[in-house]
């Protein structure tokens, strides 16, 4: 059995979970997702859902505890929100958004502006002294990571100076540069 598939996820109050022709919907007061899901069966009892797999094969099995992650994600998702914090390291390194529009400014000859999906809310947060921070919201984890695996992807963090984009929290190895 799978450790992660058997555990069964609490539904908090204000979400409605629904599944219906092999589709889960979740909706919250941050909004709604839908997972298609197949090779599990899934119960709504009371408020919690657990899940059960159709065999012991090997597709199932996988399909079991993923399932199970994917719908906790999206219940958390309507009713938490998730977040992603992404610090920008380096001399001159800059953000500023106007609206859904990212503006960033690394170190190349023109900044780089990218649209933001309308789902996912953009902070930036720029004070004297300390690094720019770019902070994404939404309800979709998979979005939220996405988007921010794409500005990270802009500026890696590079192993001597630690300059680059990075998470907050973020450990960079570092290296030892020349020996003189």
């Amino acid at each position: 059995m799978s450790r992660i598939g058997k555990n069964p996820i609490s539904i908090p109050e204000g979400v409605t979970v629904e599944v219906k022709d092999n589709v889960v919907t979740a909706k919250g007061k941050l909004g709604e997702l839908t997972q298609e899901f197949s090779g599990v069966d899934i119960r709504i009892e009371d408020a919690t859902i657990t899940l059960e797999r159709h065999s012991e094969k090997k597709e199932h099995k996988s399909k079991h505890g993923l399932y199970r992650a994917l719908i906790a994600n999206m219940i958390e998702g309507v009713s938490k929100g998730w977040t992603k914090e992404l610090e920008l390291v380096g001399v001159g390194y800059r953000a500023s958004n106007q609206g859904q529009k990212l503006d960033l400014a690394l170190g190349f000859s023109h900044n780089i502006v990218m649209d933001i999906a309308p789902e996912v809310k953009i902070e930036t947060v720029s004070e004297k002294g300390k690094n720019p921070i770019v902070k994404l919201t939404s309800h979709d984890k998979q979005l939220v990571g996405q988007v921010a695996a794409k500005i990270r992807g802009f500026r890696k963090p590079e192993p001597y100076k630690g300059k680059g984009v990075k998470f907050v929290g973020e450990e960079i190895r570092r290296k030892a540069g020349k020996s003189a």
